[in-house]
């Protein structure tokens, strides 16, 4: 399937005349590329997620194997990747992700403007916040990443309810899809 979306999508630039069904199938083709890089970006986020329960269940190991002082340094090494993972898988991570979706979004018109300006508003937020962690300026557990997470957070809990409640709207970019 990669593949067939590949080729249709390389015909972006071709005005010559193509069947029909190739004008029908490129614009639920471009939406699948551009898909591509948000479900991308998502899996590597719940990799990371799984990297850093990895890092906890080995720190339970020790502790249960009673590794002892030997194992103190292996420990606090542990929490060290752990905490470095946390901010890059669920800090940084859903802030591209809701950068990505925003934009499919926006693009496509499936939901209200204002669910993907929240993202937009929020990532980058997120991402300063980030930065700031992870250079030291401030503190992980502080009250800067905790309001900088608002509007990414307010962002994915609408989106939520309202694909819950009313779904997608009616779009020509999906009208070909059902």
């Amino acid at each position: 399937m990669g593949h067939a979306v590949d080729q249709v999508h390389s015909l972006d630039g071709v005005e010559a005349p193509l069947s029909v069904n190739a004008r029908e199938l490129h614009s639920p083709c471009r939406l699948l590329s551009r898909y591509r890089s948000a479900a991308g970006s998502r899996v590597l986020e719940a990799a990371g997620i799984l990297a850093g329960v990895a890092c906890l269940l080995t720190i339970v190991t020790l502790r249960e194997g009673g590794a002892g002082n030997g194992a103190l340094v292996t420990g606090q090494a542990l929490v060290a990747l752990y905490d470095r993972i946390f901010l890059l898988s669920q800090s940084l991570m859903p802030a591209v992700n809701d950068l990505l979706l925003g934009y499919l979004l926006y693009k496509s018109r499936l939901v209200p403007r204002v669910l993907p300006v929240l993202a937009f508003i929020g990532a980058p937020l997120l991402l300063v916040s980030d930065a700031a962690v992870l250079f030291g300026v401030v503190e992980r557990v502080s009250a800067l990443p905790a309001i900088a997470t608002l509007p990414v957070a307010l962002f994915e809990f609408s989106l939520g309810v309202y694909l819950t409640v009313k779904g997608f709207r009616p779009s020509p970019i999906t009208a070909g899809m059902v």
